[in-house]
């Protein structure tokens, strides 16, 4: 994982939305463990329910501080998601593959059963 690293794998089974192009914007300080776990869970999860569709621009606020203005980045890891619309911001290491996937709107939000 490099600043402003661009990771877009070859197009395998793709959804029936494969005309849809995922922007994503990863926000990380450095390369802590936190940082790197971000990095990698989202990776997987992109291979994984987007082949071939995403692309990922991993920003260092280390090295360009002055860039989490634009997102109007408060904590890190941040994951914005630029396109498709609306922007969506997911703050963490993207462990939680649920409410990763429900957070992009990946997959619809649980029903609450009581």
């Amino acid at each position: 994982m490099s600043p402003n690293d661009k990771s877009k794998p070859p197009s395998t089974d793709a959804p029936a939305d494969a005309d849809a192009t995922w922007n994503l914007r990863l926000y990380v300080a450095g390369q802590t463990p936190k940082s790197v776990r971000a990095f990698e869970n989202l990776k997987r999860l992109c291979d994984e329910h987007l082949p071939g569709q995403y692309s990922i621009e991993v920003i260092d606020l280390i090295v360009n501080p002055r860039l989490a203005k634009e997102d109007q980045i408060l904590a890190i890891p941040t994951l914005v998601r630029k396109l498709p619309d609306p922007i969506r911001k997911i703050i963490g290491d993207l462990s939680d593959t649920e409410r990763t996937l429900v957070g992009l709107q990946l997959r619809p939000a649980a029903v609450d059963r009581k």
